[in-house]
């Protein structure tokens, strides 16, 4: 591999997509807490958001790894971080950094993978 003909973009938006890996697995692990924690954010009926969102995470993230409709995988990204973060500010508050449970990470990587695609 010659690192001289390396795409930064290419690789932000391969981690990106990898990133959503722990997220799917998190939520196929415990559906029954994450439809808590949607119910909790005023999301219903969660059970099945919370399955749309695995299955929205998964389109994403596969997209973003292959690069295949890259542009509608980073909007699907996009999508979901955005309601993670209203999520999180309605359980929450509005308490800017992570440390606080605020959606500074999820805005960060939205953002990621936005400007991963943007060309």
């Amino acid at each position: 591999m010659d690192l001289t003909s390396f795409e930064p973009l290419v690789a932000l938006r391969i981690l990106c997509g990898v990133w959503f890996l722990p997220h799917c697995i998190g939520k196929i692990r415990n559906v029954g807490p994450a439809s808590g924690t949607f119910a909790k954010a005023g999301l219903y009926p969660p059970r099945a958001l919370v399955v749309a969102t695995i299955l929205t995470e998964i389109v994403a993230g596969a997209g973003l790894v292959t690069g295949i409709w890259q542009e509608a995988a980073a909007a699907l990204a996009v999508l979901v971080l955005a309601g993670a973060s209203y999520a999180v500010v309605k359980i929450n508050g509005f308490n800017w950094r992570w440390q606080k449970q605020g959606p500074e990470f999820m805005v960060f990587w939205a953002c990621a993978c936005a400007l991963s695609v943007a060309g």
